[in-house]
């Protein structure tokens, strides 16, 4: 019996005009199309703020800060009036208002929250970004609204919370859902979603590393999860089809202080309102 793909265990394609054009591109130039998939692979898309997120926007208190280290402007959300702050972080092409339905019930739990739109994303400036901006917002949000007892974060926010922690950024608990993990797995499916050559994989880290520093690796969740000692709720989806569910299952084996929840054809958003995920992150926090 063939396993019933819906719309939220399908995988997103790249359109053709883009595959076409990189191999073209390719085809002329391998120097041309690294620095066209680094163009492409830096760039979020910006989508519509969907209904469900809108009132979350219309009543959080929202200003544009600047986060000095990479000289950029991220646009933040306050949303209730507590004391006891946690802290959401968005994915790839998301936007602080993403996770508002996390956010309705943990204000419910006597919680405020503080999440952003991080570089070229949503309200914030900016045409491309990546995971490095994403940790230096986190840091900077710490330093101007902290602190935070507990950090959220979704897919690439998953990866940047853990990476946060590590950097110093310090929370009682944090929960990453559908993160991903190794870095440079997450460029090779890439290059393979264009159809390129995996030599390409290769020049585009080589192409960060010399740009922002250090190894792609050191980016990686699992080598966060191996230093952060505070207990950690890893969710994931069975039928994720953007983030395999092999990568939080990786990032939990490294954890000291780790629980996993898995799910079934919830996809990589869906699973941001299910009733079930939430009641397991309202318990993880108040237990």
């Amino acid at each position: 019996m063939t396993k019933k793909i819906t719309n939220h265990t399908k995988p997103l394609k790249i359109p053709k005009i883009i595959i076409l054009s990189s191999k073209f591109i390719a085809f002329l130039s391998t120097k041309w199309i690294t620095i066209y998939a680094s163009k492409l692979f830096t760039t979020p898309i910006k989508h519509k703020i969907p209904k469900r997120e809108v009132e979350m926007d219309q009543k959080s208190i929202q200003q544009m800060i600047v986060v000095s280290s990479i000289n950029r402007k991220v646009n933040v959300y306050e949303y209730g009036k507590s004391n006891k702050k946690i802290l959401l972080v968005h994915g790839w092409s998301g936007r602080g208002t993403q996770l508002c339905k996390i956010a309705d019930e943990v204000i419910k739990l006597g919680y405020s929250t503080v999440s952003f739109d991080a570089p070229a994303h949503g309200k914030s400036p900016g045409n491309s970004t990546i995971m490095v901006d994403f940790i230096a917002s986190i840091i900077e949000i710490d330093k101007q609204f902290g602190p935070f007892v507990i950090a959220i974060g979704h897919s690439l926010g998953g990866m940047s919370v853990m990476n946060a922690i590590k950097k110093g950024f310090q929370v009682k608990k944090a929960v990453i859902i559908g993160s991903g993990d190794i870095v440079e797995d997450i460029i090779d499916d890439f290059v393979a979603k264009l159809e390129l050559k995996p030599e390409i994989s290769k020049l585009l880290c080589e192409r960060f590393e010399k740009k922002h520093g250090g190894k792609m690796d050191d980016y990686s969740a699992y080598k966060a999860a191996e230093m952060t000692l505070i207990p950690t709720l890893v969710i994931h989806d069975e039928n994720d089809p953007e983030v395999s569910v092999k990568a939080g299952i990786h990032i939990h084996e490294h954890l000291k202080n780790g629980e996993l929840m898995l799910t079934k054809k919830l996809g990589h958003r869906k699973i941001l309102a299910d009733h079930q995920v939430i009641e397991k992150i309202t318990n993880f926090i108040e237990n």
